[in-house]
């Protein structure tokens, strides 16, 4: 998925833009997106990530030839350390959200479903910056009006449920969870209208909940998803008696899980 806005992200950019590089920030997955993308094209890549941040990722963007600045003690602290870069280097700022190509590049996942799948009733999808669901809202409009979007947010980042709910965007709350992918603090101006608007439904999981949805994906699947991956179905779960019968896809995204979270997630089963 992250391949996929990331590729948009960077092949949207005039060739001026890419021989100046771009600069996103990101908690792991947007970053190793427009990594890719960099090395894929030749476009100098830049990627702010919060102190702390998952060192797996890290070293993943590194592995791509991206500059990886470690800046901020969250999210919204290292958005405000990329905007800070970006504006004194010249470069392409390459927003995870607040840009119309990764919506784009997030879409076309909706329409692999649907090529897939043509008989979804609804789909499930982990709600971070909104440009997953609002891509299926998106495509859903256009394709099959009668799918069915909902988002599963994170208990400890309520900022994009809570908007939701009151109708009012939300910016630089608390944002406390192990899932990072989904670790947002802010609901942003270019999604938020379309998720209000759009949205069959908004639930929030617990970071139990989320590495309970891990287990039972590593031991019936075999897939190793990260927290902001294993969301959909912690989240299917809290909607499923009122799915009752439907077709509902989820989407299994980020598989980045760090060793120590790993470890941290078996233990408590």
């Amino acid at each position: 998925f992250k391949i996929r806005t990331g590729l948009n992200a960077v092949l949207g950019r005039s060739d001026a833009e890419r021989a100046r590089g771009g600069i996103g920030a990101s908690t792991g997955n947007h970053g190793l997106g427009i990594a890719y993308a960099g090395r894929l094209t030749g476009t100098p890549i830049t990627v702010c990530v919060p102190e702390g941040n998952n060192p797996e990722k890290n070293a993943a963007i590194r592995a791509l030839g991206a500059t990886l600045v470690e800046a901020g003690a969250s999210y919204e602290e290292t958005i405000q350390a990329c905007r800070a870069l970006q504006e004194s280097q010249g470069l392409a700022l390459l927003h995870s959200t607040n840009d119309p190509l990764v919506v784009a590049g997030a879409g076309t996942m909706t329409l692999e479903y649907l090529r897939q799948a043509p008989e979804l009733d609804a789909l499930v999808l982990a709600l971070g910056g909104g440009s997953q669901a609002v891509g299926a809202l998106t495509v859903a409009a256009a394709l099959r009006p009668s799918l069915k979007v909902y988002a599963v947010g994170a208990a400890g980042a309520p900022a994009q449920f809570e908007s939701w709910r009151r109708g009012e965007r939300l910016e630089a709350q608390p944002a406390q969870t192990f899932a990072e992918g989904i670790a947002t603090g802010s609901a942003y101006a270019l999604t938020f209208d379309a998720l209000r608007a759009g949205l069959a439904g908004f639930v929030q999981v617990t970071d139990d909940e989320i590495r309970a949805a891990i287990r039972d994906l590593l031991r019936f699947t075999g897939n190793l998803a990260e927290g902001a991956g294993a969301a959909g179905l912690a989240g299917l779960r809290k909607l499923a008696p009122q799915l009752r019968g439907q077709r509902v896809g989820i989407a299994i995204c980020g598989g980045n899980l760090s060793v120590a979270e790993l470890q941290r997630t078996l233990a408590t089963a």
